[in-house]
């Protein structure tokens, strides 16, 4: 029963931001569980890389950029995924940005590149696919919120603020649109090695401080987050509902260490 529920077999997933990184590794876990996935994002190369991985895995995709900051892409590749593969049970917002600097020289045009992708493009992306799922009466979103969204790291104030805007998106959402059958959570990463952090993580005082934090004294692997992103798109969350899923190897319950 559990395996039947977990299952993805029949599901089209689409996933912004899903061509590098942690929004890869989540593309691909929901092709892995039996999904179809359209993994979707501004360079053309990694999204044709993507769908021919998933294709590997012997589900359906589709070759098609967006940019969560223009609504009509999102709108066009929604018509193109109901056109080719029927419909769309699953989304995941994993587009993000950061940059770090001192708050008091942040810039306004800074701050308003992140908000504009990591905060107004999860909304984007939710207001386009989440109307096609309140017509059908079903669907799964996870958003992609952080750590930032609970605690604070130094220099980074854009980013956490719109980490912790899209925990509050995720809730109110969730009592929207769950008792019309959308089931609307977020997954809140802890640390995890990627190809853009790596030398942030293992060269820098940040990184060894954050390794100092982590209880369980190494960081993440983008493969890590699997399990929790197909139990959110899968009929096993059918109760789950406006919750930030934490997966951080205990980040934040960290204190004294040793």
């Amino acid at each position: 029963m559990i395996a039947s529920t977990l299952s993805l077999a029949g599901r089209v997933a689409v996933v912004l931001g899903g061509t590098t990184g942690i929004g890869r590794a989540l593309s691909l876990a929901l092709a892995e569980a039996g999904g179809d996935v359209v993994a979707s994002g501004r360079r053309l190369e990694h999204v044709e890389q993507t769908a021919d991985d998933v294709e590997r895995l012997g589900r359906r995709s589709l070759r098609m950029t967006s940019d969560v900051t223009d609504r009509a892409s999102l709108e066009q590749l929604l018509a193109a995924v109901v056109s080719s593969l029927g419909k769309v049970d699953i989304l995941v917002n994993c587009a993000g940005k950061t940059k770090r600097a001192p708050t008091l020289e942040f810039s306004e045009t800074d701050w308003n590149d992140i908000l504009e992708t990591n905060l107004t493009g999860t909304l984007r992306g939710c207001q386009v696919f989440g109307r096609h799922m309140l017509e059908r009466g079903y669907g799964r979103i996870i958003n992609v919120a952080s750590v930032t969204s609970f605690v604070a790291l130094f220099e980074v104030a854009a980013y956490g603020a719109s980490k912790a805007a899209v925990a509050s998106l995720t809730q109110s959402l969730a009592i929207e649109w769950g008792p019309k059958g959308v089931c609307v959570n977020a997954l809140a990463p802890g640390f995890f090695r990627t190809q853009l952090n790596a030398s942030l993580l293992d060269g820098t005082p940040r990184g060894h401080e954050l390794l100092l934090r982590a209880p369980m004294k190494r960081f993440g692997r983008v493969d890590e987050l699997s399990g929790a992103a197909v139990f959110l798109a899968s009929e096993s969350a059918s109760f789950v509902n406006g919750q930030i899923l934490v997966v951080d190897g205990g980040f934040l319950a960290s204190g004294v260490n040793q």
